[in-house]
């Protein structure tokens, strides 16, 4: 048991009215609700006009949603006194700016508890607004304007970046209106192994144009301090970052090297299995039920899995499914590998091979060679800087999708680039002391 120092129960110490600058004096339960009397601290009487001492004339009150104790939500009804000035007729009332915001609904611990709720227990709004016992519209104002001022606009957010991701992002599965975001992400963390990869900017559209408009609004000394930047096979990212940051190294991530031999084996597939049987994959077809083993690593394989391969492979008409995957076994092969120069040799041996050796039936491949070929400086740059994969973007890109589905889809852009950043922007540490 512990041998802490119990002190008499004091409403104020406990409901954190105190760091208010408030003092209960009383409490009642409404239905559903429990409302805690207040009065302010600082009895505040002098005129700052003349100096006189002012008169109290009468007292007003103001509501203010406060954190919630349970599951029931706390209103603070706190008195406030106003004053006549005896000298030169002034009225002015006590201040409560140290409980809330002129004209605020929310005392300032209720919206750390909605900030926090939201970046550390990833609460959607309705369940904040519910734990406040406000409107949804009340609490999406309050914490999102919150959110910027103590978090997201606080200088120095960008500082420390030395490597970036760039990634494209579907935030609105309509026809309406611009479907995509173009997603920069700090993956320096992730390569110096000191934290997570944090979401740095969300920026409406997807092309050159938009990532290079964010590039040179960056500070100079800023641009100047990114070493590498991590991108997928879109060339305008590419293009962008060569105008932007010209001592960057653009390094093609193995994400998306890999799936792209991964899209090149889907579409082999798929015309073999059209070519064969007329039809798209059914259920009863082998090389439709081998979809999923064939993007299986060789090192990964299950005895089923092998005797599956080996029987689909058996049949002479799957030939070019075959060769295929084998050369999507010896990328991922590359990239496993422990040793990074190795691993490079065997890559570069692969697009070689690529560029040289691919029969013209194997159309997927031979496309699939004229890609890494164009690209080949930045595929192979990611041996000399490991680190450097946007695996961590995806992920970010998928916490996303999660956020978009927790709240049942967003129609504000704006609203939704906010929730993104306080979603995986990095801020944890800065409202969970523990977590520093």
């Amino acid at each position: 048991m512990s041998h802490a120092t119990f002190t008499p129960a004091d409403l104020t110490t406990f409901c954190g009215l105190d760091e208010l600058g408030l003092e209960a004096v009383g409490q009642y339960l409404e239905p559903g609700r429990a409302v805690i009397e207040c009065r302010v601290t600082d009895a505040d009487p002098w005129c700052v006009a003349c100096g006189s001492e002012g008169v109290p004339r009468d007292t007003m009150t103001r509501r203010l949603a406060h954190e919630p104790f349970g599951h029931r939500p706390t209103t603070l009804l706190v008195r406030v006194r106003r004053y006549h000035c005896s000298g030169c007729g002034r009225v002015w009332r006590q201040d409560v700016s140290a409980a809330a915001e002129p004209r605020a609904k929310i005392s300032r611990t209720g919206l750390r508890w909605a900030l926090t709720g939201l970046v550390i227990d990833h609460r959607t709004i309705s369940r904040v607004a519910a734990g406040l016992g406000v409107s949804w519209y009340t609490a999406n104002s309050a914490v999102l304007t919150e959110g910027r001022r103590t978090l997201i606009d606080q200088p120095g957010r960008l500082d420390g970046v030395t490597t970036i991701g760039v990634d494209e992002h579907v935030w609105r599965h309509t026809r309406r209106g611009d479907k995509y975001v173009t997603v920069i992400i700090d993956l320096t963390p992730s390569r110096t192994r000191t934290g997570p990869a944090r979401l740095l900017d969300m920026v409406p559209g997807r092309s050159k144009q938009v990532f290079k408009t964010w590039l040179a609004a960056r500070p100079q000394s800023w641009r100047d301090g990114i070493e590498v930047v991590a991108m997928g096979g879109f060339t305008g990212f590419k293009t962008a970052a060569a105008e932007e940051l010209p001592d960057a190294v653009p390094v093609m991530d193995p994400f998306h090297v890999v799936k792209l031999a991964g899209d090149a084996l889907d579409r082999c597939r798929r015309r073999v299995q059209q070519t064969l049987h007329g039809h798209r994959g059914r259920a009863g077809d082998p090389l439709y039920r081998a979809r999923r083993t064939l993007h299986t690593g060789a090192d990964l394989l299950t005895d089923r899995q092998h005797a599956r391969l080996s029987a689909l492979f058996r049949v002479d008409e799957h030939v070019e499914v075959e060769a295929t995957w084998g050369i999507y076994q010896r990328m991922v092969t590359a990239y496993r590998h422990s040793d990074k120069q190795i691993g490079q040799q065997e890559l570069r041996a692969v697009i070689d091979v690529l560029r040289t050796g691919v029969p013209p039936a194997l159309v997927e491949l031979r496309r699939l060679g004229r890609t890494l070929q164009q690209r080949a400086t930045d595929v192979l740059a990611f041996f000399d800087r490991p680190g450097t994969s946007n695996g961590p973007t995806e992920a970010i890109n998928g916490r996303l999708d999660h956020l978009r589905g927790s709240a049942l889809g967003f129609r504000n852009l704006t609203n939704y680039i906010a929730r993104s950043l306080l979603e995986s922007g990095g801020f944890r540490p800065q409202l969970h002391p523990q977590m520093r």
